[in-house]
C-alpha cells in the first residue's frame, strides 16, 4: 500500500505546508493569516497524534489503530515542524526584536513560547535512537505532550477573538481522554 512508505506519509503531512507557502508567496494570504494556518495545522497534528492512545485504550488495538500508532512519531514531528514554521512566520511578521521582546509577556505570547519550548525535547527524541538511550526515561520525556497541548490550546484561546475554532479541533481529545478517565468503552466492531 503506497500509505505504508513513510515518504508517501511524510509527503502527506507536507502538503499543508507547501500550499500555506505557496498561498503566501502568490499574495493569496498575508503573513499574519500563514502564520495562524500553520500554527493551526501545528494543533491539528499534535491532536491527532495524541488522539491514539486513548482511541486504542477506548476501542482495543484494531487494524487502523495499528497503522495510525505506527506513524504517531511522525505525526508528533509533523507538529513541531508547523511549531516551527509558525514560530519563523511570527518572527518575520513582528519585523523587530524590541517588538517580540515588547509582547513576549502577554497571555497569548507566552504560552505559545512554552508551548514550542516544551515541544522541542519531545521532538529531538522522537527517534530510535533515543527511545533506546533514554529506556524507560523516553516515555517520561514524551508525556510532555500534555502540558504543550495545554500552553498550545492557552495560546489558540488568547490570540483569537473567539474561542469557537480552538474548542472544535481541540473538543474530540478532550472527549477522548474523558472517556478514557471514566473508563467508558467505544462500541467498534471487532476486527475493524
Amino acid at each position: 500500500m503506497l500509505l505504508n512508505n513513510k515518504i508517501v506519509f511524510w509527503g502527506l503531512l507536507a502538503i499543508p505546508a507547501v500550499i500555506l507557502i505557496l498561498r503566501w508567496l502568490g499574495g493569496g494570504y498575508d503573513l499574519m493569516e500563514a502564520t495562524a494556518n500553520s500554527g493551526e495545522w501545528s494543533a491539528r497534528y499534535m491532536i491527532a497524534a495524541m488522539m491514539i492512545g486513548p482511541l486504542i485504550a477506548l476501542a482495543g488495538m484494531k487494524s487502523w489503530l495499528r497503522w495510525i500508532l505506527a506513524r504517531r512519531r511522525a505525526l508528533g514531528v509533523a507538529a513541531f515542524c508547523y511549531a516551527l514554521l509558525h514560530l519563523v512566520l511570527y518572527l518575520a511578521d513582528m519585523g523587530a526584536l524590541n517588538a517580540i521582546i515588547a509582547e513576549m509577556l502577554l497571555p497569548g505570547i507566552w504560552t505559545g513560547w512554552a508551548a514550542i519550548l516544551i515541544m522541542l525535547p519531545i521532538a529531538l527524541s522522537s527517534n530510535d535512537m533515543a527511545l533506546r538511550r533514554l529506556k524507560t526515561g523516553w516515555k517520561k520525556l514524551q508525556r510532555l505532550v500534555y502540558p504543550a497541548a495545554l500552553f498550545t490550546l492557552l495560546h489558540w484561546l488568547w490570540v483569537h477573538s473567539s474561542p469557537v475554532e480552538a474548542m472544535i479541533h481541540f473538543s474530540p481529545l478532550m472527549l477522548l481522554y474523558g472517556l478514557h478517565i471514566f473508563k467508558i468503552k467505544l462500541p467498534l466492531k471487532q476486527g475493524a
